[in-house]
């Protein structure tokens, strides 16, 4: 449970804090200034009362607005896969979450509530604006680990909101007063690389500032070791946020830098290896078949164990604050009746299957390549890449009374971490890097994380001396840290011995081009494919889907590269869904 102890604390989060109104074209309606700012409760601290020069101040203020986070948490992994080609609606789910789906925001819905991110935004401002950042004790600045912290929730926060509403005004000053509010509405809205721009201005300066540390709360250490790096999981890596506003931004050198400063820190690195994934171990089977192939053959060993490194905890009693409801959407609970919300689609299925799964299979005189057959599996999800498998099953009962007021099937999506929404995992921080690599022009390096696992030994085996030379300072890693013995390619972590695959390769031209320069730009948009597709594999039902589809149709300024792959999500084409966000504009949650 996250408490806010301090009684001057308490009452300036339970009672001031303030949401902007919503907007519709600009304007803001339906709610008066009066309404938000309740001037007349005595139970409103007022900005002169309220101080942030004492350490217990500043660690519960920093515990309010964590605390404003988790009304949003379960909104961001929503808005990101439910929309996305990776999930469908079932005829349980709620009328708001079918509309979601479809992208029809005809109606008042619940997550379309844009004064809860201002809310921790507003939070966020008065904290910045307010606690005391010259303090200091032992020639230390007292606060500037919170500071920086807190401009990471607003940065974090301020981009979740605009990709969800594709223009929204940035406001970076507490509203205090009525007059603030109406001058806040009258803010020309911001583009998300607006938006973008101004944050990487913002945080850059506060980019390798180390994060608190407060020790355990509600359950969750502030400061948490694990095998490859150290790390807060309560707080915002600033560098990572850093990385995903340039890729946003369309600065793919600058978020490539970022990235890798990140990974190859010197003090804590963040490595990958080959324990964490899912595999066929016995190789014989495929070989000489004698009853089919069986799930006993799976070797898991612990998938997102130590993965993840940042996350909003969130409560597990309701009357503690934010419960997720996650659990309820996606899986069968007694609390739902066993009737779940959403699943797995048609196209994340399809995606799955169509991956060629290979094991590197070697005996005492040779090492050859066996390609994992894509029939005779006693499961469907068992053909290709294995990922899907390991997080989801969907069992049935048999028959059942048809009155029954439960389910008769049972649901279970395992990767979705319990009492915590996750924001950033290893694995996912490695794709959005090679995305930005990619981008910048080195799609070589890009696929070596995708096949083999980025380190200097595979740099010199798999990139050519032209691109190692140019990407230099964006590829520096510790050659005692990132060890070939060690390193995997992320496609390995669900598809077998991805190095060994002859069949997952880096994109060539069927003939020669006039430059190099026409095959970087050939392999451009085609190793970005493979990326995209390897975020959907590795982060499905995460809250990235939608978004990842959403940046590179922007950038590519290809409708119908969102269009279309939203429009498959149940195999067919829906057409006039496809038509409908053929309109860049249905892209986007209209403000309310």
């Amino acid at each position: 449970m996250i408490h806010i102890i301090n009684s001057k604390i308490r009452s300036f989060f339970r009672f001031t804090i303030y949401s902007l109104l919503p907007l519709v074209g600009g304007g803001w309606v339906g709610v008066s200034c009066s309404d938000i700012l309740d001037t007349e409760s005595e139970l409103v601290e007022y900005e002169k009362d309220n101080t942030l020069d004492h350490p217990t101040d500043s660690v519960y203020s920093v515990m309010g607005i964590i605390n404003r986070m988790q009304v949003i948490a379960d909104r961001t992994v929503l808005l990101g896969e439910v929309r996305s080609d990776l999930l469908q609606t079932t005829d349980e789910a709620s009328a708001d979450l079918k509309r979601l789906a479809a992208f029809d925001f005809s109606q008042q819905n619940k997550y379309n509530k844009v004064s809860d991110y201002y809310a921790v935004i507003n939070n966020c401002n008065y904290y910045l604006a307010h606690v005391d950042t010259l303090l200091e004790r032992r020639n230390r600045k007292l606060f500037r680990s919170e500071y920086a912290a807190v401009k990471g929730f607003r940065a974090w926060t301020y981009l979740e909101l605009v990709k969800a509403y594709g223009e929204v005004p940035l406001v970076t000053e507490p509203l205090m007063t009525e007059l603030a509010a109406k001058e806040a509405q009258r803010k020309h809205p911001s583009t998300i690389k607006e938006v973008c721009d101004f944050f990487i201005n913002d945080l850059t300066p506060y980019a390798n500032t180390d994060m608190p540390v407060y020790g355990s709360v509600g359950g969750w250490e502030s400061q948490r070791t694990a095998a490859g790096g150290e790390y807060n999981p309560l707080f915002i890596p600033l560098r990572v946020l850093l990385g995903d506003l340039c890729l946003w931004a369309g600065r793919y050198e600058e978020a490539a830098r970022w990235y890798n400063s990140f990974l190859n820190d010197q003090i804590k690195p963040v490595t990958l290896n080959k324990t964490n994934r899912i595999y066929w171990y016995n190789a014989s089977e495929f070989i000489s078949p004698t009853s089919g192939y069986h799930p006993v053959s799976i070797e898991t060993t612990g998938r997102n164990s130590g993965e993840v490194i940042s996350l909003i905890p969130m409560e597990k009693e309701v009357f503690n604050g934010t419960i997720s409801d996650l659990n309820n959407v996606f899986n069968s609970t007694k609390d739902n009746n066993y009737f779940f919300q959403v699943m797995p689609s048609v196209a994340m299925r399809r995606l799955s299957a169509d991956q060629i799964h290979c094991i590197e299979y070697k005996t005492a005189v040779t090492t050859d390549t066996i390609y994992v057959p894509r029939t005779g599996m006693s499961d469907e999800l068992l053909v290709g890449d294995l990922r899907l498998y390991d997080n989801y099953r969907l069992t049935s009962l048999g028959s059942q009374d048809p009155y029954s007021e439960y389910s008769s099937l049972r649901q279970s999506i395992s990767k979705l971490p319990e009492n915590c929404i996750s924001l950033y995992r290893k694995s996912m921080i490695y794709l959005r890097y090679a995305e930005a690599l990619n981008r910048a022009g080195y799609p070589q390096t890009a696929f070596t994380i995708l096949k083999y696992g980025i380190c200097p030994e595979n740099m010199q085996l798999y990139v050519d001396s032209i691109e190692r030379a140019s990407a230099a300072a964006v590829t520096e890693f510790d050659k005692n840290i990132f060890l070939r013995d060690i390193a995997i390619g992320i496609h390995s972590y669900g598809s077998g011995d991805s190095q060994c695959n002859a069949y997952y390769v880096l994109p060539q031209p069927d003939s020669q081009l006039a430059t190099r320069r026409d095959t970087v730009d050939f392999q451009i948009p085609l190793v970005e494919d493979m990326i995209i597709s390897e975020m959907a594999l590795e982060g499905a039902f995460e809250g990235n889907r939608y978004y990842d589809l959403l940046r590179v149709a922007m950038r590519r300024n290809d409708p119908a590269y969102l269009a279309d792959a939203v429009a498959k999500r149940y195999g067919e084409v829906d057409n006039s869904l496809r038509t409908l966000l053929m309109d860049k504009k249905n892209w986007f949650i209209p403000l309310p």
